[in-house]
C-alpha cells in the first residue's frame, strides 16, 4: 500500500504566482501528512547566483489529514530553483525536489523552479493541438488545376505511401490549404482548438522542410490567399493556427543559398557555413546537402529572419495572416556547431520579436531527446520532445507485430521502428518504468514550461503508435495524453485508426470517404470523448500532479486544484489497487467521468480501485482544501 509522503509541485495549489518578476516574493506551500512525524524545521533552499539561500517555513493550518507549511522565496534569477528541506526530531533530514523525496542532497537541475521571463499566453494551457501534414490531409477541387512540379512523383489519393527514396521525399498527393479549410468542422467536432501545420513554404519536397523561400506560401498549397482563408476560417471557429519554421537550415533551392552558392563575397554567404573559398562546400543538417545549415553569428541573417517587424518571423504573425505562433524545427541544433553554441541567443530573439509583434502567441521548439537544458523558460514555451512521454508510453503499451516494412534505402526489416534508436525494436517497459521515465525527463524542466511540452502519441516524424499498440491500449494511451500535465497533440489520422511503421509510412492520406465506417467512427468517438474530458475540466490543464500508486501494470494519479480534483487509473493489465486512508480525500464524493473501472471506499477511508485491463478511467473529486495562513 502506498505511503503518504510530503508533496509539492509547481501548480497554483503550491505556488502563489506562476509568472513572477525578478525581485518578487513568491509564497510556496508544502503538504505534509498528519502524523508524518515531528518536524523541527522545514525550509526552502534556493541557489541564487549559485550561492545557497534559505528561508524558514511555518505551519499555516491543517485540512483533510494534511499539515500545510508555507515559506517566502524571493525570485533572484530568471530561472530561480528551490527545493524543500525537512528536518525530523531524530535528526534525519529529507529533501524534496522534482524527482521526489530523498535522504541525501539533490541536484540543482532537479529543483522546482520559478520563471521570471514573460509567461506564455494563458490559452496555451487550454489547448488541444491537431497536427496536419498538408500534402496528405485533404485535396480541394482547385488542386486539380495545378501542374505537378518537376521534382514530384504524382500519386492518387488512394495510392499507398512509397517509403523508399526518392519517393519518400517526392511522392506528391497534392493536398492543399483549401482542403484543410473544407474540413475544419471535423476539428471542431473533435474538440481541438489549435491547428499546427507542418511547413507551408515553397520547397522541393512533399514535407517542405527544405524551404526555397520563407516569404510566400507554396502556390501548390494555394498560395498566400489560401493561407489567409484557412486562418480566418479557423479563427472564426475558435481554432488558433501555428506555423512551422526551420531555423536550423534552409533548402538548397532557397533564394539566400542560391545567391551565395558559388558566389564568394556576396552578403548572403555569411548566412551559411561555407567551407571552401568558392562557396561550393558547406555544413548541412546531418550531412544532407539539400539542407544547408544557417550560421547564426550573422547579424544580417538575424535581422532578416528574426529581428523586427520586417523579419520572416514577424511577417506571418501580423495581418493579413495573424498566425498564433511558431513551432521551430530542429530547435535543439539551431545555432549549434562544434564549439559554437548560439542557441540561447536565437530562441531569446525569437521570443522577443514575437512579444513585440503579438505577445498572445506561442513558441514551441523541436527537441526530440533530453530537452531540459533548453527548456528553462527563456525562450521556448514548450517542446516537441519524446522521452518525457511518447517513448516511455510506447515502451509500456506496445506489443510489436514484427510485420515487415521498407526503409528509406529499400531494405526490408521486421524490427519495430523506435524513434531512430538502434535498440533492437521497442523496449519493453512496465508501468513503473513508464512513470520513472516521465519523472526523470520532466524533473529538470520548470512546471510552467512542462505544461507547454507537446504530448503526442506520434507525429509526422514517427511511426504511428497504433501500429504496434497492444490490444485494448489505444484508450489508455489517448487518455494519458489528455490527463497528464502537458499539451495534448493529435497527429491527423490517429483518429482514423491509421497505422504506419515509421515516419514516412505514417504520412498516409486521410481516408475521408471512410469516415463513417465502424472502426473509424468508433476511434473518432473515442478521441472526441477524451478530448472533451480534457477541455471540460481545467484541472487537467493546470492542476497539480500527485502519483498515488504505481506497480508493474497500473498507474494511479490525481490532478489537483481548489475547484476540482480528478482521479485517474490507467492499466495495461487487470487493476486491483488499495490506496491508504488519507491518500485521497473526497473519494466518497467521486463522480465517474469515463472508463470501465470500480471505485470503493472502505470504512477506514482506504480506497479500492479495480478494473479489467487494459483500461483508462477517471473520476471527478472535490477540490483540495487549503488552509489560509
Amino acid at each position: 500500500m502506498t505511503t503518504l509522503l510530503p508533496h509539492h509541485d509547481g501548480s497554483p495549489l503550491y505556488v502563489s504566482e506562476l509568472a513572477p518578476a525578478l525581485g518578487d516574493v513568491v509564497t510556496v506551500r508544502l503538504r505534509v501528512p498528519a502524523g508524518y512525524g515531528t518536524l523541527t524545521a522545514v525550509r526552502t533552499r534556493s541557489n541564487p547566483d549559485h550561492e545557497p539561500e534559505w528561508t524558514d517555513a511555518r505551519v499555516v493550518g491543517s485540512a483533510d489529514g494534511w499539515d500545510w507549511w508555507e515559506a517566502p522565496v524571493t525570485v533572484r534569477n530568471p530561472r530561480h530553483g528551490y527545493r524543500w528541506m525537512l528536518r525530523h526530531e531524530s535528526g534525519r533530514v529529507e529533501w524534496l525536489s522534482q524527482t521526489g523525496l530523498h535522504t541525501i542532497e539533490t541536484l540543482d537541475a532537479e529543483d522546482f523552479a520559478l520563471v521570471a521571463n514573460p509567461a506564455p499566453p494563458s490559452w496555451l494551457y487550454d489547448a488541444v493541438m491537431y497536427q496536419v501534414f498538408p500534402d496528405r490531409f485533404a485535396r480541394s477541387a482547385a488542386a486539380d488545376d495545378r501542374p505537378t512540379p518537376a521534382w514530384a512523383i504524382p500519386a492518387a489519393w488512394s495510392d499507398p505511401v512509397d517509403p523508399v527514396m526518392p519517393a519518400r521525399a517526392t511522392q506528391f498527393y497534392g493536398g492543399d490549404l483549401d482542403g484543410v479549410t473544407e474540413h475544419l468542422d471535423h476539428l471542431v467536432e473533435l474538440g481541438v482548438n489549435v491547428l499546427y501545420l507542418t511547413p507551408v513554404f515553397a520547397a522541393a519536397s512533399n514535407h517542405r522542410y527544405d524551404a526555397a523561400t520563407f516569404l510566400e506560401v507554396d502556390p501548390l498549397l494555394g498560395g498566400d490567399e489560401a493561407y489567409i482563408r484557412l486562418i480566418e476560417a479557423a479563427h472564426a471557429r475558435g481554432i488558433r493556427v501555428i506555423g512551422d519554421l526551420t531555423s536550423n537550415h534552409s533548402g538548397d533551392t532557397h533564394e539566400w543559398f542560391r545567391a551565395a552558392y558559388g558566389h564568394p563575397g556576396v552578403p548572403e554567404e555569411e548566412f551559411y557555413y561555407f567551407t571552401d573559398e568558392g562557396n561550393t562546400t558547406y555544413e548541412s543538417w546531418l550531412g544532407y546537402e539539400s539542407l544547408p545549415k544557417f550560421n547564426w553569428a550573422s547579424q544580417e541573417l538575424r535581422r532578416q529572419f528574426i529581428e523586427g517587424e520586417d523579419s520572416v518571423v514577424a511577417k506571418w504573425l501580423k495581418p493579413p495572416f495573424s498566425t498564433d505562433g511558431w513551432r521551430i524545427d530542429v530547435a535543439n541544433m539551431t545555432g549549434r556547431l562544434g564549439a559554437t553554441d548560439l542557441n540561447a541567443e536565437v530562441r531569446q530573439l525569437l521570443r522577443e520579436t514575437m512579444i513585440q509583434i503579438n505577445p498572445d502567441t506561442i513558441l514551441l521548439g523541436e527537441s526530440t531527446n533530453d530537452a531540459a537544458s533548453d527548456l528553462q523558460g527563456d525562450g521556448w514555451h514548450g517542446a516537441m520532445t519524446y522521452p518525457s512521454f511518447t517513448r516511455p508510453l510506447w515502451g509500456w503499451l506496445s506489443e510489436p507485430t514484427n510485420e515487415p516494412y521498407l526503409t528509406a534505402d529499400g531494405d526490408e526489416v521486421t524490427e519495430a521502428w523506435f524513434f531512430g534508436q538502434p535498440v533492437g525494436g521497442i523496449p519493453r517497459y512496465s508501468a513503473r518504468e513508464f512513470v520513472n521515465a516521465v519523472v526523470r525527463f520532466t524533473a529538470g524542466i520548470p512546471w510552467r514550461v512542462r505544461l507547454g511540452n507537446m504530448q503526442p502519441l506520434d507525429t509526422h516524424d514517427t511511426g504511428r503508435f497504433a501500429t504496434n499498440a497492444a490490444p485494448g491500449t489505444i484508450p489508455v494511451a489517448v487518455g494519458l495524453a489528455m490527463a497528464l500535465p502537458g499539451l495534448p497533440v493529435i497527429f491527423a489520422g490517429d483518429e482514423f485508426a491509421l497505422t504506419g511503421a515509421d515516419g514516412e509510412s505514417s504520412r498516409t492520406p486521410i481516408p475521408w470517404d471512410d469516415i463513417s465506417t465502424a472502426p473509424i467512427a468508433e476511434r473518432i468517438d473515442l478521441y472526441r470523448e477524451l478530448i472533451s474530458l480534457r477541455r471540460a475540466h481545467p484541472v487537467l490543464a493546470t492542476g497539480g500532479l500527485r502519483w498515488l500508486h504505481v506497480d508493474e501494470e497500473t498507474v494511479v494519479f490525481v490532478r489537483e486544484a481548489t475547484d476540482e480534483s480528478m482521479l485517474v487509473v490507467a492499466t495495461r493489465g487487470d487493476a486491483d489497487v488499495e490506496l491508504a486512508p488519507g491518500l485521497l480525500a473526497g473519494a466518497t464524493e467521486a463522480v465517474e467521468l469515463t472508463g470501465d473501472a470500480t471505485l470503493g471506499v472502505a470504512a477506514d477511508g482506504s480506497v479500492v480501485l479495480t478494473a479489467d485491463g487494459p483500461a483508462f478511467a477517471a473520476w471527478s473529486l472535490p477540490g483540495v482544501s487549503v488552509p489560509q495562513g
